[in-house]
């Protein structure tokens, strides 16, 4: 199915001592990407945000869990990562956001591996995140407004495959 694509900037703030993307500063990266990406308001870009957002919004989202697998260090970009987001799952109160932390587009038309991926191209990151819906009024969890269902079941993909 689809995945939505959003470019993410690298800050001076995000480098640690070693020059590189600190690993904690890599899930606020995945945190920006995700709201841009399912998260209604003023200047929404992308087909699936559509769920509303904001203090005064009915519900509110939650992280349950999340785990991330570095698969080679961040070096300090001018150009914005990209950051690959698909849903792997989606029960009734909850949903697991899948990503892909991937080089900027333009330099990926370097070399190409005996798979036919660019070796430019491979994944930085790869992550996943649990968020449950819970009602911003009682705290309750609730379940996924089924016009947010009908839109996010357009970008269901299998979960990452993490190493063991």
């Amino acid at each position: 199915m689809s995945r939505v694509s959003v470019d993410v900037p690298v800050r001076w703030s995000d480098l640690d001592a070693y020059g590189h993307v600190n690993n904690a500063a890599l899930l606020t990266l995945l945190e920006e990407a995700r709201i841009s990406a399912f998260w209604a308001g003023p200047g929404a870009e992308h087909p699936t945000a559509v769920l509303e957002s904001g203090p005064n919004a009915p519900q509110h989202t939650v992280i349950a869990a999340q785990r991330v697998e570095y698969r080679r260090e961040i070096p300090h970009l001018r150009d914005p990562l990209e950051v690959s987001l698909w849903i792997g799952r989606m029960g009734g109160a909850s949903l697991e956001v899948h990503y892909e932390v991937l080089p900027p587009r333009e330099k990926s038309e370097a070399s190409v591996d005996g798979d036919g991926v660019s070796a430019d191209r491979l994944p930085y990151a790869v992550a996943a995140t649990t968020l449950v819906l819970v009602d911003a009024a009682t705290g309750a969890p609730t379940r996924i407004p089924s016009a947010v269902r009908e839109v996010w079941e357009q970008y269901t993909d299998a979960p990452v495959a993490f190493r063991n």
